[in-house]
Formats: structure tokens, sequence, C-alpha cells
């Protein structure tokens, strides 16, 4: 395989920061990372101009990562709440995915990214979850999310209501048979 030295213009995961000179197979070079303008070919020119930059670019990064850590602080305290129609078991008739996450959000005034939340799978069933948002290279924020089902509360209320129309049906049909044995011993 045909590899490429690369010299990347930004941070990319999985391969390297900012700055750094790296080794890449050509086609993922040349098909995505030039093209994007991640990165440029690694030239002595290209390393110097880089060399050069460095220091805006040390200076840019403390910018972004401290203004990364402010929007974590802003945003700890929040959690999200979803309720979505599910079947018996808690499972859901379609999932919660990264961008039902990044709109509520925004719906809630923060401009996130869905390729910034980290989600191995969408999320399938009920229940309490954590999920990672990458605001930064160093700064991930875990925002717990909850799942719920489509009027869970309304269900458990009729629910309850049910047994109790229940139990108070078999209590009268056992006074009424006590009472009718009663009434034939007498008789």
């Amino acid at each position: 395989m045909a590899t490429t030295k690369i010299l990347l213009r930004e941070d990319v995961d999985n391969l390297g920061g900012r700055g750094e000179v790296v080794k890449v197979k050509a086609g993922y070079a040349r098909n995505f990372l030039l093209p994007q303008g991640i990165a440029t070919i690694a030239t002595k020119g290209n390393v110097k101009q880089i060399d050069r930059e460095r220091e805006s670019l040390l200076k840019k990064a403390a910018t972004e990562k401290s203004t990364a850590d402010a929007q974590a602080d802003q945003m700890r305290g929040i959690s999200l709440a979803f309720e979505r129609k599910a079947g018996e078991g808690g499972t859901l008739f379609g999932s919660v995915t990264s961008m039902d996450i990044a709109e509520a959000l925004q719906g809630k005034g923060y401009e996130i990214d869905r390729r910034k939340i980290v989600l191995k799978d969408t999320i399938k069933e009920t229940g309490d979850y954590t999920v990672n948002v990458k605001l930064h290279r160093e700064v991930t924020l875990e925002i717990p999310v909850s799942v719920t089902a489509e009027g869970g509360a309304e269900k458990t209320a009729k629910s309850e209501t049910a047994e109790t129309k229940t139990t108070e049906r078999e209590e009268k049909v056992v006074e009424g048979s006590v009472e009718n044995t009663g009434d034939e011993a007498e008789g």
C-alpha cells in the first residue's frame, strides 16, 4: 500500500493533532484530507510555514480549549428527557439518535454539532443513559438522558384505576357470596 506524509492543519481523531506530520494511506489523503483542507502534503516549505504559524496555532488552540471549558461549565447541570412510543418491554418504536440529542440541546440554547455527540449505538429502550458530548479534543461533557414511554404516567394511572375497580368488584363478589351463603343456611 502506498502511503503519503501529510501535515495536519486540524486535529483529527485517531490520527493526530494540528501541526503534526503523519503517514496515511495515499487514497485517504487524496480523497478526504486534502480536499477538505484538513491537511496539506508535508513538503519542507509547508513544514517551515507551519513552524512559523505554530505560535499562533497554539494560542488559537488554547482559546478553543478555554471556550470549550466555559461551555462545559455552563452545560454541567443540563439533563435531557425524551418521551417516545414504546412496546410492553420498554422497547422503543424507533430510537433516540445523536441528531435528536443535538436538537434537544439546541432547544435549550446550545448549538452542538451532532458529530460531537458520542453514541456507540442509538438508544432503543426506555431508561436512563449517559451521553458524552465532545466539545474539544480534551473536553468531554457527560449529559444524563432519560427516555420514557409516551404517556407513561397516564398508562400507570389507568392501570392503577383498573386494578382498584377490579379489587372492588372482587370484594363485592366475595361479600355477596358470603351473604348468600348466610341466607341459604338460615332458610
